[in-house]
C-alpha cells in the first residue's frame, strides 16, 4: 500500500521546528559574541547581553514543541487509519 502523503507536504509541526532551529542558532551566535571577549581579555558586554544567550533554550523548546506536535499528528493519523 502506498503512502498518501506527498513528499513536499508540510507536517503540522514543521514550521515550529524550523522557527526553533533559527532561534537556536541566533542564540548560539549571541553566546559566542558574548563569551569571546572574556577569552580575549577585553571588556565584557553588559549583563543584559547575556540574556540573548537564552535564545538557545527558547529555540530548543520551540523545536521540541514542533516535534511533539508532529508526533501527535502522526498518532492521530495512525488511529484514523486503523478505523
Amino acid at each position: 500500500m502506498r503512502d498518501k502523503t506527498q513528499t513536499n507536504s508540510a507536517a503540522p509541526g514543521d514550521r515550529l521546528i524550523r522557527a526553533g532551529v533559527i532561534v537556536f542558532f541566533i542564540g548560539v551566535v549571541a553566546t559566542l559574541v558574548t563569551v569571546v571577549p572574556l577569552f580575549l581579555g577585553a571588556k565584557p558586554f553588559p549583563t543584559y547581553m547575556y540574556g540573548l544567550s537564552m535564545f538557545m533554550a527558547v529555540g530548543f523548546l520551540v523545536a521540541g514543541a514542533g516535534v511533539l506536535r508532529s508526533v501527535a499528528a502522526g498518532r492521530r493519523q495512525a488511529r484514523a487509519a486503523m478505523r
